[in-house]
């Protein structure tokens, strides 16, 4: 049962990605995950995006890959790769050589034809993988980047092993997704309007069951992961969400929401909950980083 339920949650994910894609790069440019504002921030479309280049620099800042040349990745693998945008920036950074994967044809073919037009083939390759199941030997990786994929890994565990089967000792692990607050000491389980929140966003979006960053970091306790770090990055993403409803408000953007299809409407009309679960306290932006011991 499980096995069917997870079947079709992928399919889903992919048939969701493959109608959505090219309406989010024709808007917002080739980087699929939030920005990275200073609070209280309000900027145009342009200062998006620099806000996504942004977001992908603070993570890297955040697990230490910046200021450590040691730590300076020459193999990643991009875990949930989208279109690519991670990718390119941290080959063309770095000079490092990164594979994606993505559960939508649509994205791989997307990728590989951005990285050719950037003259980065040679750096940047994408296909289609499943992220609980990634095509990779054990310890290929320097750097395993997850930006706002894990959302969808229908098993956290499973998910987790696999960064850390994929990545070489030493390696980095960053991990950048949304999660539901961490429940109070005197609490077993979210309240029932905080489910119910979750859940309306979790049939538009194609998402499993969320988790909590506590939830997350047990997780890599228990694998023996070091220097594992957390912070919840809300704050940073909060212009997001409004920014991206005023850009589906203008003309380009119901045009294009028409022309995608019904899923990525749906996707679009769940927008304002992700809003309130943000202002509510539900929901949480958090980044996750750590090493694979030596």
């Amino acid at each position: 049962m499980k096995a069917a339920e997870d079947g079709v949650l992928k399919k889903g994910i992919a048939e969701f990605y493959d109608e959505s894609s090219g309406v989010w790069e024709d808007i917002w440019g080739d980087h699929m995950h939030h920005g990275f504002y200073d609070p209280d921030s309000t900027i145009d479309v342009s200062g998006h995006r620099a806000a996504q280049i942004r977001m992908i620099d603070e993570a890297l800042q955040f697990a230490g890959v910046l200021e450590d040349p040691t730590k300076r990745p020459k193999s990643v693998v991009d875990v949930g790769c989208g279109i690519g945008g991670s990718s390119r920036y941290i080959a063309s950074k770095f000079g490092a050589k990164c594979q994606g994967i993505t559960l939508s044809p649509v994205q791989a073919q997307r990728a590989n034809a951005l990285a050719a037009a950037q003259g980065l083939s040679d750096k940047a390759s994408f296909q289609v993988a499943d992220a609980l199941e990634q095509p990779f030997p054990d310890g290929q990786f320097d750097l395993v980047w997850s930006m706002e994929s894990g959302e969808h890994m229908p098993d956290k565990a499973k998910f987790v092993n696999e960064l850390a089967r994929v990545t070489a000792p030493g390696g980095t692990i960053i991990i950048v997704t949304w999660c539901h607050r961490d429940l109070a000491p005197t609490e077993e389980s979210l309240q029932p309007w905080e489910k119910e929140l979750l859940n309306k966003i979790c049939d538009s979006f194609y998402l499993p069951a969320w988790c909590s960053t506590a939830e997350y970091v047990k997780l890599l306790q228990s694998i023996s992961l070091q220097d594992i770090k957390d912070e919840d990055w809300s704050q940073y993403v909060a212009p997001f969400w409004p920014a991206v409803i005023r850009s589906a408000l203008t003309w380009k953007g119901l045009t294009s929401l028409l022309r995608s299809g019904w899923k990525t409407i749906k996707g679009a009309l769940a927008m304002p909950l992700m809003i309130k679960g943000f202002k509510k306290d539900l929901i949480k932006f958090a980044i996750i980083t750590c090493r694979k011991p030596e």
